[in-house]
């Protein structure tokens, strides 16, 4: 079982596993579920779902993230993941405030913050309480292609807002050290795993790099 720290107790090491768009809940819980014992967070996330299918599986994914001893963090919906009881919710800068999300969710759950390419928004998303800072895409990305890029010398100025940092963006067993010699606290993958010809193998190889 990996180990976490969830919320403010501590800080969190390893890959940040990132669910991908799947339609099929039985399907998609096949594919996280065995998983789990080499991840430190799992983020929910399918843009593509309706309401009642992202209610469906993510407490479905609660459910096997509480059996794992992971954490689950859903995207974008601080609402959905209160209702579902997951450890927190991960914002994007189109999204809930941190304030407000922490109002609902809690003093421990864990709020953290899509900054790209800008230490300008890592830097107000510090001060509004947010519990992490993700940058990237860092490398090219198949799961956005249009992403802003960030660099690993972003990573390393970011070390000074004193929270975890997250690298997100193209990021597969090859070249995932880059992003933690330059400071990342987790890597958040969904292809280089997902995508990878064994899965399992993909995962294990990353949460080994910690």
């Amino acid at each position: 079982m990996a180990a976490a720290a969830p919320g403010r107790a501590g800080r969190p090491r390893g890959l940040y596993l990132v669910t991908p768009d799947d339609a099929d809940t039985g399907r998609l819980l096949a594919r996280v579920v065995p998983l789990l014992a080499h991840a430190t967070w799992l983020q929910y996330r399918n843009k593509a779902a309706t309401p009642g299918l992202r209610r469906e599986q993510a407490t479905r994914l609660q459910a096997a993230c509480a059996a794992a001893g992971v954490p689950l963090i859903v995207n974008d919906d601080p609402a959905l993941a209160a209702s579902v009881g997951a450890a927190g919710v991960h914002l994007g800068e189109a999204d809930a405030a941190i304030a407000a999300a922490r109002a609902l969710l809690g003093r421990d759950a864990i709020v953290g913050a899509s900054c790209y390419d800008d230490d300008a928004r890592a830097a107000a998303a510090a001060a509004a309480g947010a519990d992490y800072l993700a940058f990237g895409a860092l490398f090219p990305s198949t799961t956005k292609p249009n992403a802003r890029t960030a660099t690993p010398a972003l990573l390393r100025a970011a070390a000074r807002h004193g929270l975890p940092l997250v690298a997100i963006g193209g990021i597969t067993p090859d070249n995932a050290a880059i992003a933690i010699a330059a400071g990342a606290d987790l890597v958040a993958v969904v292809g280089g795993v997902f995508d990878a010809p064994d899965p399992l193998a993909a995962a294990r190889a990353l949460q080994a790099l910690f």
